[in-house]
Protein backbone atom coordinates (compact mmCIF):
# COMPACT_ATOMS: atom_id res chain seq x y z
CA UNK A 1 0.00 0.00 0.00
CA UNK A 2 1.14 3.63 -1.07
CA UNK A 3 2.60 6.04 1.91
CA UNK A 4 0.48 9.56 1.55
CA UNK A 5 3.73 11.15 0.77
CA UNK A 6 3.82 8.31 -2.72
CA UNK A 7 0.62 9.58 -3.56
CA UNK A 8 1.23 13.08 -3.07
CA UNK A 9 4.43 12.55 -5.32
CA UNK A 10 3.16 10.87 -8.19
CA UNK A 11 0.11 12.97 -8.74
CA UNK A 12 0.62 15.48 -11.11
CA UNK A 13 0.04 19.09 -10.06
CA UNK A 14 -2.44 19.41 -13.16
CA UNK A 15 -4.21 16.12 -11.85
CA UNK A 16 -4.42 17.81 -8.21
CA UNK A 17 -6.26 20.73 -9.96
CA UNK A 18 -8.48 18.73 -11.48
CA UNK A 19 -9.70 16.81 -8.24
CA UNK A 20 -10.06 20.01 -6.65
CA UNK A 21 -11.55 21.90 -9.11
CA UNK A 22 -14.23 18.85 -9.64
CA UNK A 23 -14.68 19.12 -5.58
CA UNK A 24 -15.49 22.70 -5.90
CA UNK A 25 -17.93 22.57 -8.61
CA UNK A 26 -19.74 19.98 -6.81
CA UNK A 27 -19.11 21.36 -3.34
CA UNK A 28 -17.72 18.53 -1.77
CA UNK A 29 -15.87 19.24 1.07
CA UNK A 30 -12.40 18.39 1.11
CA UNK A 31 -8.92 18.71 2.66
CA UNK A 32 -5.22 17.73 1.35
CA UNK A 33 -5.88 13.77 2.76
CA UNK A 34 -9.01 13.97 0.61
CA UNK A 35 -7.46 14.32 -2.59
CA UNK A 36 -5.37 11.50 -2.28
CA UNK A 37 -7.60 9.15 -0.72
CA UNK A 38 -9.81 9.79 -3.89
CA UNK A 39 -6.50 9.29 -6.53
CA UNK A 40 -5.29 5.72 -4.84
CA UNK A 41 -8.85 4.37 -4.57
CA UNK A 42 -9.34 2.25 -7.41
CA UNK A 43 -11.74 -0.48 -9.10
CA UNK A 44 -11.33 -3.97 -9.74
CA UNK A 45 -11.02 -3.46 -13.29
CA UNK A 46 -11.54 -0.55 -15.38
CA UNK A 47 -13.07 -1.74 -18.89
CA UNK A 48 -13.52 0.56 -22.39
CA UNK A 49 -15.52 0.84 -25.48
CA UNK A 50 -13.61 3.38 -27.98
CA UNK A 51 -16.46 3.06 -30.45
CA UNK A 52 -18.81 4.05 -28.35
CA UNK A 53 -16.40 6.65 -26.08
CA UNK A 54 -17.57 4.60 -22.18
CA UNK A 55 -15.38 3.90 -19.67
CA UNK A 56 -16.92 1.34 -17.08
CA UNK A 57 -15.72 0.47 -13.39
CA UNK A 58 -16.08 -3.38 -12.93
CA UNK A 59 -16.64 -4.22 -9.23
CA UNK A 60 -16.43 -7.94 -8.12
CA UNK A 61 -17.47 -8.57 -4.34
CA UNK A 62 -18.71 -11.70 -2.19
CA UNK A 63 -20.74 -10.30 0.30
CA UNK A 64 -22.26 -12.59 3.33
CA UNK A 65 -25.89 -13.59 2.01
CA UNK A 66 -27.58 -14.09 5.31
CA UNK A 67 -30.22 -11.31 5.07
CA UNK A 68 -32.82 -10.79 2.24
CA UNK A 69 -31.55 -7.89 1.19
CA UNK A 70 -27.53 -9.01 0.63
CA UNK A 71 -26.78 -8.14 -2.62
CA UNK A 72 -28.74 -4.63 -2.31
CA UNK A 73 -27.01 -3.41 0.71
CA UNK A 74 -23.52 -4.53 -0.88
CA UNK A 75 -24.56 -3.01 -4.32
CA UNK A 76 -25.41 0.33 -2.75
CA UNK A 77 -21.80 0.29 -0.57
CA UNK A 78 -20.19 -0.04 -4.27
CA UNK A 79 -21.89 2.91 -6.11
CA UNK A 80 -21.59 5.22 -3.14
CA UNK A 81 -17.52 4.15 -3.33
CA UNK A 82 -17.13 5.10 -6.56
CA UNK A 83 -19.59 7.58 -7.20
CA UNK A 84 -17.43 10.59 -6.69
CA UNK A 85 -15.08 9.14 -9.13
CA UNK A 86 -17.88 9.13 -11.98
CA UNK A 87 -19.01 12.60 -11.12
CA UNK A 88 -15.29 13.76 -11.53
CA UNK A 89 -14.61 11.81 -14.96
CA UNK A 90 -17.84 12.69 -16.34
CA UNK A 91 -17.07 16.34 -15.43
CA UNK A 92 -13.43 16.45 -17.11
CA UNK A 93 -15.12 14.64 -20.29
CA UNK A 94 -17.82 17.20 -20.09
CA UNK A 95 -15.25 20.21 -20.03
CA UNK A 96 -12.63 18.63 -22.32
CA UNK A 97 -15.98 18.26 -24.71
CA UNK A 98 -14.62 14.51 -25.95
CA UNK A 99 -17.60 12.91 -25.85
CA UNK A 100 -16.64 10.26 -23.15
CA UNK A 101 -18.73 8.91 -20.43
CA UNK A 102 -18.03 6.98 -17.29
CA UNK A 103 -19.97 4.10 -15.51
CA UNK A 104 -20.14 1.36 -12.92
CA UNK A 105 -21.78 -2.20 -13.30
CA UNK A 106 -21.19 -4.56 -9.79
CA UNK A 107 -21.20 -8.32 -9.78
CA UNK A 108 -21.64 -9.23 -6.15
CA UNK A 109 -21.88 -13.11 -5.08
CA UNK A 110 -22.91 -14.51 -1.86
CA UNK A 111 -20.07 -16.41 0.64
CA UNK A 112 -22.38 -19.35 0.10
CA UNK A 113 -22.86 -19.20 -4.10
CA UNK A 114 -25.79 -17.09 -4.36
CA UNK A 115 -26.57 -14.58 -6.67
CA UNK A 116 -29.21 -12.45 -8.52
CA UNK A 117 -28.84 -14.53 -11.94
CA UNK A 118 -31.19 -11.85 -14.23
CA UNK A 119 -29.35 -9.04 -12.74
CA UNK A 120 -25.85 -11.11 -13.27
CA UNK A 121 -26.58 -12.03 -16.74
CA UNK A 122 -28.33 -8.63 -18.24
CA UNK A 123 -24.79 -6.93 -16.65
CA UNK A 124 -22.76 -9.44 -18.27
CA UNK A 125 -24.99 -9.20 -21.73
CA UNK A 126 -24.19 -4.78 -21.14
CA UNK A 127 -20.48 -5.53 -21.05
CA UNK A 128 -21.09 -7.39 -24.91
CA UNK A 129 -21.26 -10.49 -23.97
CA UNK A 130 -24.24 -11.80 -26.33
CA UNK A 131 -24.35 -14.88 -26.22
CA UNK A 132 -26.74 -16.61 -23.72
CA UNK A 133 -24.07 -19.83 -23.29
CA UNK A 134 -21.42 -18.19 -22.70
CA UNK A 135 -22.82 -15.62 -20.22
CA UNK A 136 -23.90 -18.71 -18.65
CA UNK A 137 -20.45 -20.42 -18.36
CA UNK A 138 -19.24 -17.10 -17.00
CA UNK A 139 -22.07 -17.44 -14.29
CA UNK A 140 -21.66 -21.23 -13.51
CA UNK A 141 -18.09 -20.41 -12.95
CA UNK A 142 -18.54 -17.68 -10.84
CA UNK A 143 -21.25 -19.16 -8.48
CA UNK A 144 -18.37 -22.30 -8.21
CA UNK A 145 -14.99 -19.91 -7.77
CA UNK A 146 -17.15 -18.44 -4.85
CA UNK A 147 -17.79 -21.39 -3.19
CA UNK A 148 -14.28 -22.74 -3.90
CA UNK A 149 -12.75 -19.73 -1.64
CA UNK A 150 -15.15 -20.11 0.66
CA UNK A 151 -14.50 -23.92 1.57
CA UNK A 152 -10.99 -22.87 1.39
CA UNK A 153 -11.43 -20.13 4.08
CA UNK A 154 -13.01 -22.20 6.26
CA UNK A 155 -10.28 -25.16 5.46
CA UNK A 156 -7.57 -22.24 7.09
CA UNK A 157 -9.91 -21.54 9.53
CA UNK A 158 -10.57 -24.62 11.25
CA UNK A 159 -6.20 -25.32 11.07
CA UNK A 160 -6.02 -22.56 12.92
Amino acid sequence: MRSFHQERDRIGPNSKKDIEENHVAYAIDFDETDIYTFIARRPDVLAFDKEKKLSVFLEYTRATDTNEDWAEKKEQEKNDRYSSHLVFVNHLSNREKNGWKASQTNFTTGVRGSLHTNQFMTRLESLGFKNMHTREVIRNRTVQKTLFMSDMILKFFLIA
